[in-house]
C-alpha cells in the first residue's frame, strides 16, 4: 500500500537537503511514531559517546517501529531528530546517519540541539509521522 507521500520544494527558498513541505492526499491513515530510541532488545543504550553510532540504532529501531504498523521510511512525511550536545558538528554527524537511511526520500525534518534526552547515555532521539492510504471501505 503506497502512501502517495508528495515531497513539496520550493525555489524562492533556500535550496536545503530536505523537502520544505509534504502533502499526502486524503484519505490517508496516520502513524505517529514515538521518538526512537538507540535502544537494543534488552532495553540497553548502545554505542555509548558514538553519536553515528546511536543514530544507526535510532534509525533501525524506527524502520521496526514503521513496519509494525506497515509503514516502511517513504511513508514518512515529517521527522524531528534530537541531538543531545550544543555542538553543531555532533548534530551533523546524527544528521549525516539520519540522511544515509531516509536518501532520496528527504522529507521535512528538524534537527535540534538538547540539553538531555531520556535514557541514560542516550545522544539521540528520532520521532517520525508517516501516512499511509486508507484501504478501500469494506462492505
Amino acid at each position: 500500500m503506497s502512501s502517495g507521500v508528495r515531497l513539496i520544494r520550493n525555489d524562492r527558498l533556500a535550496e536545503v537537503e530536505y523537502a520544505y513541505a509534504a502533502v499526502a492526499d486524503a484519505p490517508v491513515r496516520s502513524i505517529w511514531v514515538a521518538g526512537a530510541c538507540p535502544l537494543d532488545l534488552k532495553g540497553e543504550t548502545v554505542a555509548v559517546g558514538d553519536y553515528a553510532g546511536q543514530t544507526h540504532q535510532v534509525m533501525r529501531n524506527l524502520v521496526t517501529a514503521l513496519e509494525e504498523a506497515g509503514a516502511a521510511l517513504t511513508d514518512v512525511v515529517k521527522t524531528t531528530v534530537y541531538v543531545a550536545s550544543s555542538q553543531q558538528s555532533d548534530l551533523v554527524k546524527a544528521w549525516e546517519v539520519y540522511r544515509e537511511y531516509m536518501g532520496e526520500h528527504d522529507v521535512p525534518s528538524t534537527l535540534l540541539g538538547v540539553t538531555v534526552l531520556g535514557y541514560s547515555d542516550q545522544l539521540v532521539e528520532v520521532e517520525a509521522v508517516a501516512v499511509l492510504a486508507a484501504p478501500p471501505a469494506s462492505g
